[in-house]
């Protein structure tokens, strides 16, 4: 299974965002996008979404910027993965061809009980667990400009 590039933004998004310390002033969009090395009108689209799941808080302006929600903190991979890439299937047995091994296929039913233990081995995972050491210095050196310390 191939997450799109949506749900990898999104996913880094967050994780950045996870390593806001106090004090700091709350990045922007622009700022996030630049960091994660992404086109600035992808991540304010992801942007957008997150805030609308309620897991970021956007406020635009002087004093603005980006800050993760308390569910934002707390939230499964596995349930946002499953939230931002929908319930399309793995394989596409009906589409405008539809497959003509469709009605006795062992395929479709296989592949789906592996995306479901993809989703459920990232179940108990939260997005603060994916910014936790090492990943959260890298993060924090990357977001500042500087080397990640080493």
């Amino acid at each position: 299974m191939r997450l799109t590039r949506f749900t990898d933004v999104a996913l880094r998004v967050l994780m950045r965002l996870t390593v806001t310390t106090d004090g700091e002033d709350p990045p922007t969009t622009r700022e996030v996008a630049a960091t994660m090395e992404v086109p600035y009108t992808h991540a304010a689209k992801v942007v957008a979404r997150l805030q609308h799941l309620g897991l970021v808080d956007a406020r635009r302006g002087r004093g603005g910027g980006l800050t993760l929600t308390t569910a934002g903190r707390s939230a499964s991979i596995g349930t946002l993965v499953r939230e931002l890439e929908g319930a399309d299937e793995v394989v596409e047995c009906e589409g405008d061809t539809p497959c003509p091994l469709r009605s006795a296929c062992r395929l479709r039913s296989a592949l789906r009980r592996a995306e479901e233990a993809f989703y459920a081995s990232l179940d108990p995972l939260t997005v603060s667990d994916l910014a936790a050491s090492p990943t959260g210095p890298l993060l924090l050196g990357i977001s500042r400009g500087r080397p990640a310390p080493g």
